[in-house]
């Protein structure tokens, strides 16, 4: 197995070959001062580095010296006359910047006769000699490069405090350094771990959070994550890191602990000793505020508090970054990434698991120690690997238990594991949990024992019908305190944080589950039924069976005794005895895909084995009016027999109700529209619905009606419904809407898509009044014609997005211009459409992909300067014969373009033009200075080929490209360095074509730039287009 590297780990425990590393030239302080401070180093015993070889010009750095740099603690630089002329010397001092700067090493600049100021700007004798390895290096591009990292090197190094030479007594000046020196590395590292696997990467990140901004400024950077992530492993692999650059150190471990055990103050006094060397005993929090403020807004200090739970914590040891000194550091960890919101720290740094190659070597090393891993414990150990699920705290529990056990003796652990997780695991995950208000960790352990993998919303409505109340800010708090989280609209959470929660409920009766708050394990459950063992402590079920056997239930009395069960949740799975003696606590009942068999145990009458299912059904609904008044939520979805709505009006507080995709539902009892709480229904997919009852629900807030293929016509509204902000109708048979539709006042976002619907002349009105509210409007595929379009236009006053794909129209008409709030048009595969006579004034994005009947002058008008200047737009539409307009200053043929820039970051408008072959999925990558940075189809280049794609690109403020910008580029650099974007656009063939063919078909796409300048920027080049670093008449 890899082990941590060399200079990783060193760089976290302080495995150091050398102190100190002496970086000079030669001839100009060997037999002086740099004889005089080495020996005074060695007297004190500090292991100092020097090369006493006489080097020739141009002799470049050797291996022995690499690895000398490497393994170094501390640089002393010695700036002299004569420095720069060596070129060694400037390649050691690149390589000690690089340590610097990714290794968090010390570097002591000397500044032996020389003012640091010609070391910054590169004049004086610094100057002559750069000067001097210019003109010997034109021919070489690598030597070009070599110079320009002289430079940027020489140059930060210079910006470094360090010490300068005087005409006082030299031992006097020897001895100041010395000093330094020797308190700097009488300083203990902290422990970091037995194994310090993983960590360097992490290290690495929030050393970057750390540098961001001005050196000269106060950071505080937050490290979050659940329990047993290695936060505090990570915080003090970070102290050793960067230690040595600051004045004052302190390191608050256990902060949460220690607070609640000795009171702040305490924490306060810790702080001021460790940084100021302050013996001082306060009588109140307040005291020690004001004084630490005083004592250290002067001073560069490193403080770490570790495991930080309460707001109160940060305010009393430190509140601010006016408290401390510029170049100061803060770093925070928590379990609570909101603690950090709160206290203003946005540079955030969430712990990555150990998953792989690196947590098998951690379990490993924790097994085995360092014998070898007989091959037969290989399957075992992947096992225990997947159980940690990245924790690394679990990785090193589990290792440390099994050590030195046989293979049974793994398996067996790892089985009770899977039962009953280990008590010391369960202890260290559980401390978020106890934190947490007792409903907070009511709803916690819902979502843990039934909800995870659950959608956001739908998880969220059922718990809020389960409770009676909203629980928006429950889910809220569980999210910031990394206990739950939201992936792709699912509710997720770590699976060690899911057991830790199933573990709680499990103890509330280690060996009745019917005496549990929640039952969802299969075998408890038919356990409970079968039995008969429920009782009033049993609130929620949910039931997820792998087989669809019945569960038996004996005496068809098992929900008897539940008389406080408020949701039963069947996404699979039916009983025997059917639902017989739910009582009317009940508030929440999903039954995903019920069948004849699972309603009709419902009843014992031996004739109603002859009833139809649709009569089972509405028996069903007859039960559930008499007994279930409090039921909120009612979902019915996938039921493949159910073909009728019976009456519901037994259902007054019913605000959820779904039966979608219930392919056989034809008819709904007129009862639904009258459940005046009801502020969710989804009709969506039943095919053969083809009527709807009028509607009276003034609480709506959703309806879903797409995929009603046989319905053909809209429900009539019968009151304001000022709830609905969004109606989404798409394959139903509705051709037009009813005049009451007007009574939808609320709503802003209409998608009429489908069957060609229909505006007549006498419904004016009322489309007046619907579409001046809309902000988002789409009639896909209604075969507008050029005579309905402008009439729709007028009517689309406050319209931000208008998609019309899929029209008859041929042109869009000059009315457009009045549009002044439309954004966005979407005109795509309008087959017929050859003009575009309008423009609206604030338009952004046009797609207009197939329109191939678009005039020549109307692909003209959309290659203006003076469009895109002006507004910033992205358009796609087919090509024509215009090609790249004259105002992109950089052009080129085929499938790679790039520029360069410095200072900030460039806003550019960007065109393509793709050459029509088969072909699909065209992707940009951007490669900042070589480094390559997928940013997916910026913003999306959508597989059309034989199109022109033009599109304003604001670099800055896409997330990912910034990321990766500022992660893989130096943070040190000078601001007036030249940066080198480059991007290409690669595809996916439809093809089999070879690779000389698909060569050919890249060189034939064509692609520009345009630099968007401010004003105040327009006297400067801050981007060209040639390389600075090799081209004759570079720019300065």
């Amino acid at each position: 197995m890899a082990m941590q590297s060399p200079s990783s780990s060193s760089s976290i425990s302080y495995g150091f070959a050398y102190q100190v590393f002496l970086n000079f030239r030669g001839g100009d302080t060997r037999e002086g001062f740099i004889g005089h401070l080495y020996k005074a180093l060695t007297d004190k015993g500090i292991h100092t580095f020097i090369d006493d070889r006489e080097l020739q010009r141009g002799d470049e750095i050797k291996p022995s010296l690499d690895n000398a740099i490497e393994e170094s603690r501390i640089f002393i630089p010695v700036f002299s006359i004569n420095y720069a002329s060596s070129s060694f010397c400037l390649d050691e001092l690149v390589h000690i910047i690089h340590c610097y700067k990714k290794k968090g090493r010390l570097i002591l600049p000397v500044f032996y006769g020389v003012d640091p100021t010609h070391i910054r700007h590169q004049s004086g004798s610094y100057g002559e000699h750069l000067t001097k390895h210019e003109e010997s290096f034109q021919n070489s591009k690598k030597n070009m490069e070599r110079l320009h990292q002289w430079k940027l090197a020489l140059t930060q190094a210079s910006n470094l405090s360090g010490y300068h030479s005087s005409r006082g007594y030299e031992y006097k000046f020897i001895g100041e350094i010395v000093k330094y020196i020797s308190n700097k590395i009488s300083r203990e590292p902290l422990h970091v771990a037995n194994y310090p696997v993983g960590l360097w990467s992490q290290v690495q990140q929030v050393k970057l959070l750390l540098d961001n901004g001005s050196d000269d400024g106060v950071h505080m950077v937050g490290i979050y994550g659940i329990g047993g992530l290695g936060k505090s492993t990570l915080a003090r692999a970070i102290y050793n890191f960067i230690a040595d650059q600051f004045e004052g150190l302190c390191f608050l471990h256990d902060v949460r602990e220690n607070s609640a055990i000795s009171n702040l103050k305490h924490l306060q006094e810790k702080l001021l000793l460790k940084t100021t060397g302050l013996e001082i005993k306060l009588d109140h929090v307040s005291e020690g505020i004001p004084i630490i403020k005083e004592r250290l807004c002067r001073k560069k200090i490193l403080l770490i508090l570790d495991d930080v739970n309460d707001i109160k914590q940060l305010h009393a040891l430190a509140g601010g970054l006016d408290w401390f000194g510029y170049g100061s550091r803060v770093v925070v960890t928590t379990r609570d990434k909101q603690l950090l919101t709160c206290h203003g720290i946005e540079s955030t740094h969430e712990v990555e698991g150990l998953y792989g190659t690196e947590a098998l070597e951690l379990l490993s090393w924790m097994a085995f120690k360092n014998d070898p891993v007989p091959s037969i414990y290989n399957e075992i150990l992947i096992r225990a690997v997947a159980y940690a699920s990245g924790l690394p705290l679990v990785l090193e529990i589990v290792g440390s238990n099994l050590f030195g056990k046989s293979i049974e003796e793994w398996k067996g652990t790892l089985d009770g594991y899977d039962k009953i997780p280990n008590k010391e695991i369960q202890k260290i995950l559980k401390v978020s949990y106890d934190g947490l208000e007792e409903e907070e960790q009511s709803v916690f352990l819902d979502i843990a024992c039934c909800f995870k993998g659950y959608e956001w919303e739908d998880a969220k409505h059922i718990l809020h019908s389960h409770y009676g109340h909203c629980i928006t800010h429950h889910l809220g708090v569980l999210a910031e305190k990394s206990l739950i989280d939201q992936y792709y609209s699912h509710v997720t959470l770590h699976d060690m944080i899911e057991d830790m929660g199933k573990e709680v409920v499990r103890q509330e009766s280690p060996k009745e589950p019917g005496e549990r708050s929640r039952l969802w394990c299969q075998d408890d459950i038919v356990h409970v039924l079968n039995k008969n063992t429920g009782t009033s402590k049993v609130e929620m079920i949910y039931m997820n069976f792998h087989s669809m056997e019945p569960v038996i239930d004996q005496k068809g009395k098992a929900f008897k005794k539940m008389t406080n069960l408020k949701t039963l949740v069947i996404e699979n799975g039916h009983f025997s005895k059917g639902l017989k003696y739910l009582r009317s606590s009940l508030k929440v009942l999903k039954w995903k895909g019920f069948t004849s068999e699972s309603l009709s145990s419902c009843f014992s009458n031996k004739a109603s084995e002859m009833i139809s299912f649709s009569i089972f059904y509405l028996l069903f609904l007859l039960v559930c009016m008499q007994k279930f008044q409090d039921m909120n939520v009612l979902i019915l979805d996938h039921c493949e027999y159910l073909t009728h709505i019976s009456d519901v009006s037994g259902l007054p507080n019913l605000k959820k109700l779904s039966f979608k995709d219930c392919k056989n539902l034809i008819t709904i009892h007129n009862s639904v529209g009258y459940l005046i709480k009801l502020e969710i229904l989804d009709a969506m997919g039943c095919r053969k619905l083809k009527s709807f009852p009028p509607l009276q629900l003034p609480s709506l807030k959703e309806m879903e009606l797409s995929g009603c293929w046989s319905l053909n016509s809209f429900p009539k509204l019968l009151c304001k419904m000022t709830n609905i902000e969004n109606i989404l109708l798409y394959e139903t048979s509705i051709r037009e809407l009813p005049s009451s539709f007007q009574n939808l006042s609320g709503l802003s976002r209409l998608s009429l898509e489908g069957r060609g619907m229909r505006f007549p002349k006498h419904n004016g009105k009322m489309y007046s009044i619907v579409f001046s509210n809309v902000k988002a409007l789409s009639l896909v595929n209604n075969n507008l014609s050029d005579e309905c379009l402008p009439i729709l236009l007028k009517w689309c006053v406050n319209v931000i997005y208008l998609n019309l794909m899929k029209s008859k129209f041929k042109t869009l008409p000059e009315c457009l211009s009045e549009c002044h709030h439309l954004v966005k048009i979407n005109v795509s595969y309008c087959k017929y459409l050859e003009e575009i006579r309008g423009i609206p004034p604030n338009l952004k994005e046009l797609f207009a992909y197939e329109c191939n009947s678009l005039s020549s002058s109307s692909k003209r008008m959309l290659l203006s300067q003076k469009l895109h200047e002006a507004r910033c737009t992205y358009l796609y539409f087919p090509n024509g014969t215009e090609g790249i307009p004259d105002w992109f200053e950089h052009q080129s043929k085929g499938n790679t373009i790039s520029f360069w820039f410095r200072k900030k970051i460039p806003s550019v408008t960007f065109i393509i033009i793709l050459p029509k072959d088969n072909w699909v999925d065209p992707k940009v990558y951007f490669f900042v200075n070589g480094y390559e940075i997928e940013i997916g189809c910026y913003p999306e280049i959508c597989g059309h080929s034989g199109h022109t794609c033009l599109f304003h690109m604001k670099l800055e403020e896409h997330n990912e490209f910034c990321r990766q910008y500022e992660y893989n580029m130096d943070k040190g650099l000078l601001k007036n360095e030249w940066i080198h974007l480059e991007f290409k656009f690669k595809i996916k063939w439809d093809l089999n074509l070879s690779a000389d063919e698909k060569n050919k078909i890249l060189r034939s796409a064509q692609m520009g730039i345009h630099e968007l300048m401010e004003k105040s920027n327009r006297e400067e080049d801050n981007v060209i287009f040639t390389n600075p670093y090799i081209s004759k008449d570079k720019i300065k």
